[in-house]
């Protein structure tokens, strides 16, 4: 048997100290994809970060993972489940793939592997994401996976100036497992 965190294309692992410069350069592209403008790190900040999300202990059902190419070895992208809700049994996650390996299908393969976790592993019962409305590749992947939107926050977000829509979406588990049976994974 393979491992569970491995897909066809990628490997979930944990974070290592080294990793450090694959989310300096993550921040840039999230930064010039219009998703995210944070103050600047510097590289010692980004440094001391990976090394502490290496040696952290996870927060119950909240934890972020590498995303690893499995034929090169390279950190492509992050995934991760928050603000979980174990006694209403639904979470959160999010996700970033690096501008240079978008489109490669790491995406759809890694969202997968962490919904079967939270699904059939810690039983949760609903997986929700906010995206924003002008990311039109998230939105495309979301529906491709089965995620339904379940409503548009107006001008729910403030950056770069102006106010964005922010889009929710979600999908229950019993869908999941319709969509996306143990074999496809």
């Amino acid at each position: 048997m393979t491992s569970f965190w491995r897909g066809k294309r990628i490997r979930l692992r944990g974070i290592e100290p080294d990793d450090w410069t694959a989310f300096m350069r993550f921040a840039e592209d999230e930064e010039r994809l219009g998703d995210l403008l944070n103050p600047p790190r510097s590289a010692a900040g980004h440094r001391a970060w990976a090394q502490e999300q290496a040696t952290a202990e996870s927060e119950g059902d909240c934890f972020r993972l590498v995303i690893e190419a499995a034929d090169t070895g390279e950190a492509v992208g992050a995934v991760g489940a928050s603000h979980a809700d174990p006694r209403s049994g639904w979470f959160e996650y999010g996700i970033t793939i690096g501008a240079d390996h978008r489109r490669n299908g790491y995406a759809s393969e890694a969202v997968l592997l962490l919904l079967r976790f939270m699904f059939a592993e810690r039983r949760f019962h609903k997986c929700q994401a906010r995206i924003l409305a002008h990311n039109e590749a998230s939105l495309a992947l979301h529906r491709r996976l089965g995620f339904v939107e379940e409503g548009r926050l107006r001008d729910h977000v403030y950056f770069a100036g102006r106010h964005h829509d922010l889009v929710m979406v979600g999908m229950l588990a019993d869908e999941f497992a319709r969509l996306h049976p143990p074999s496809e994974l």
